[in-house]
């Protein structure tokens, strides 16, 4: 094989994949091809038909005429009897007798051609019974198609309805909520464990328990002049 016929192959080859890949994405055309082609088929049976009921009718024709011959050449050989006239009467004889085989061969070529004819358009008819089958199979399976299509675009819509989307944001948000919490906490704890805080608690509790002494102090002066008081 050389180069330009593998070139050839390949080419046809990429042509074939291309045509392939397009035929799957719209089968439409693919269909269309395909009954196209039998409607071709179809016309060509149907020209062929014809040429064989033309020699089916010449075939008729020609034995019609040699059996009107036939008839012709029997009268006149009883002409020729009646007449005495035995030369023309044999004569007459071997030309009935040539008329009778090639009436026998006209009668199964006509037969011959009879089955012809019948074969050709039992196939007209299967082939005009497929182009329908066909056409209904078209219209059938890219009804189906449209359908399977819808299916999957409502499913596609379906699929962007989902919220699983917008809970994953909300899930974000929740947990920077969390943390920012969970900072504010942090700092809280920071704050109360550091040393200065401590002290600052530490200073105002004293405070606090300075003034509770100076109060139990001067409830107690109080009640110690109010006692003098009452003993004078």
């Amino acid at each position: 094989m050389n180069i330009f016929s593998r070139l050839a192959n390949l080419v046809r080859g990429f042509l074939s994949l291309f045509v392939t890949g397009l035929e799957q994405q719209h089968p439409e055309i693919a269909y269309e091809n395909a009954i196209n082609t039998m409607i071709e088929k179809y016309n060509k049976l149907k020209n062929a038909t014809a040429g064989l009921i033309r020699l089916r009718e010449d075939a008729a024709d020609r034995l019609q005429k040699a059996q009107g011959q036939q008839k012709e050449l029997s009268a006149m050989l009883e002409e020729a009897m009646a007449t005495n006239q035995d030369d023309l009467a044999v004569e007459l004889i071997e030309r009935k007798e040539a008329v009778e085989a090639e009436i026998a061969a006209m009668e199964a070529e006509l037969q011959g051609a009879e089955k012809d004819v019948d074969t050709a358009k039992t196939a007209l008819t299967e082939v005009k019974g497929e182009i329908a089958k066909l056409k209904a199979e078209k219209d059938r399976m890219l009804a189906k198609m449209q359908s399977a299509q819808a299916r999957v675009r409502i499913q596609d819509q379906l699929e962007g309805l989902s919220v699983d989307a917008e809970l994953r944001a909300l899930e974000n948000v929740r947990t920077g909520i969390k943390d920012t919490i969970a900072k504010a906490k942090l700092g809280e704890e920071l704050r109360e464990s550091d040393l200065d805080t401590r002290l600052k608690s530490l200073k105002a509790g004293s405070s606090k328990a300075t003034a509770r002494a100076k109060l139990e102090a001067m409830k107690k002066e109080r009640a110690g002049a109010a006692d003098a008081n009452r003993t004078i």
